[in-house]
């Protein structure tokens, strides 16, 4: 039966208003017994608390008939909180489903076998959250044994309370505030989990960038890159730049098909696979029809391939050797002449589609002085407006064009063609994006 009401210590509410309870001997429904009721399971507890939602305690006790009375207690919409009884970890471990939302543990519970641990008074509060790491717990203790109660906080428990001063107010607003405790550490702990994993995979993908090793070489190196994943820093695109010691340039730049996580793993192990050929002495067909074979042993499955594009370029700067994988050619810009593309009439099939496939070695003349782009499909695939057409490479072209007149080189020139590429969509674009450019000044 519901005990008197003496000097209760403060127990913080999560609502404005406060519960009423309804006591009378034989509780609200009128049953001559009094005491706690073992009510029907209820809902799934999934979502957070609204007005709709019953509460459901489950009370861990050896004998809550005569030593806990628990009072007939109402939730703050006026519902009445469910009670279930347990009096031995073994009743509580097949009555803790998912639709109980809070656990009232007697810390006087005697310490069974399977949860003592030497003399360790809380053994049994440490099996409990154990049992239930998603509920919240509020501990029962004696009168004045406050420091045992706040040890059972310290342990994990959401709040204590002392035996003989409950009444059904109190403890309502108790059980409220521990489920929705509860709630808000699980929901800070995924929060920091989940910045934790972020930070994580932004180290692993800043990690996985090139790093161009152009010591000794003249030639200036500028690149710009952005996924077409949301919040990555590394997508299905790639490139790199070494030089390799007889002064040679090596430039490369590619595309899996796809941009999510497993194409970006690809496309790192091609980039890394491409730089070890390099400097192995390999380039034009004989390094492709090797880096075709790295595709074809890492990929998930046969419809994966990617387009490449790889320049050597010789030491003394005026002349290199180009070759296409199924890649748009690179544009190039030289004093007194518009910028325009290179040959593409021998490119090749893309990596991956056509077994044995071979990939010509093109000579293309630079000159003194130069820049080369180098670029990805989705610099030129993204839509002019709300119609469906694109910018292409025609249109890619003419924008190169034009801002080299307004005097943009380098870094500036590429971060003013990705961001008016950007703006032509409307917006985000859909694919990756990759462009680096190499420069020649005598």
């Amino acid at each position: 039966m519901p005990v008197p009401v003496p000097r209760q210590r403060a127990i913080p509410a999560v609502e404005s208003g406060q519960a009423q309870a309804a006591f009378s001997p034989g509780g609200p429904s009128g049953d001559p017994a009094g005491g706690p009721t073992l009510a029907a399971p209820a809902p799934r507890a999934t979502g957070p608390l609204d007005s709709t939602t019953n509460l459901t305690l489950l009370v861990i006790e050896d004998d809550p008939a005569a030593s806990l009375g628990v009072p007939d207690m109402l939730d703050a919409a006026g519902k009445p909180i469910r009670i279930r009884t347990a009096r031995n970890l073994t009743e509580a471990e097949r009555l803790l489903t998912d639709d109980v939302h809070c656990i009232l543990l007697d810390l006087a519970l005697p310490v069974s076998g399977r949860a003592a641990a030497g003399d360790d008074e809380l053994a049994t509060l440490k099996h409990v959250l154990r049992l239930a790491p998603q509920h919240a717990v509020l501990a029962l203790t004696a009168s004045g044994d406050a420091e045992r109660g706040a040890e059972a906080v310290r342990v994990g428990a959401q709040d204590y309370l002392f035996r003989d001063e409950l009444d059904g107010r109190l403890l309502s607003r108790a059980i409220r505030y521990a489920v929705e405790r509860k709630r808000s550490d699980k929901a800070e702990r995924r929060l920091t989990e989940s910045k934790l994993r972020a930070q994580e995979n932004a180290r692993l993908e800043r990690g996985l960038l090139p790093t161009p090793l152009l010591e000794g070489s003249p030639l200036r190196f500028a690149a710009r890159y952005r996924p077409g994943r949301s919040r990555a820093l590394l997508g299905g695109d790639f490139y790199d730049t070494v030089r390799t010691p007889d002064g040679t340039v090596h430039a490369m730049i590619g595309d899996v098909c796809g941009h999510g996580p497993d194409e970006a793993a690809l496309g790192v192990e091609l980039r890394i696979a491409w730089r070890a050929l390099t400097f192995a002495g390999l380039c034009g067909d004989e390094l492709l029809s090797t880096l075709q074979q790295v595709l074809e042993h890492e990929r998930e499955n046969d419809e994966i391939f990617a387009t490449v594009c790889t320049v050597d370029i010789a030491p003394d700067g005026r002349r290199a050797g180009l070759c296409l994988a199924g890649h748009p050619s690179p544009l190039i810009a030289r004093p007194g002449r518009p910028a325009e593309l290179l040959p593409y009439e021998n490119n090749g099939p893309a990596l991956g589609l056509v077994p044995h496939a071979r990939w010509p070695r093109m000579q293309v003349e630079l000159g003194a002085a130069w820049s080369l782009m180098l670029y990805t499909d989705g610099l030129i695939e993204g839509h002019i407006g709300v119609g469906k057409e694109r910018l292409g490479q025609d249109g890619m072209v003419d924008m190169v064009r034009r801002q080299l007149a307004q005097g943009l080189e380098g870094e500036e020139l590429l971060r003013a063609t990705v961001s008016e590429v950007r703006e032509l969509n409307g917006g985000e674009l859909a694919d990756d994006v990759a462009v680096l450019m190499l420069d020649r000044t005598p």
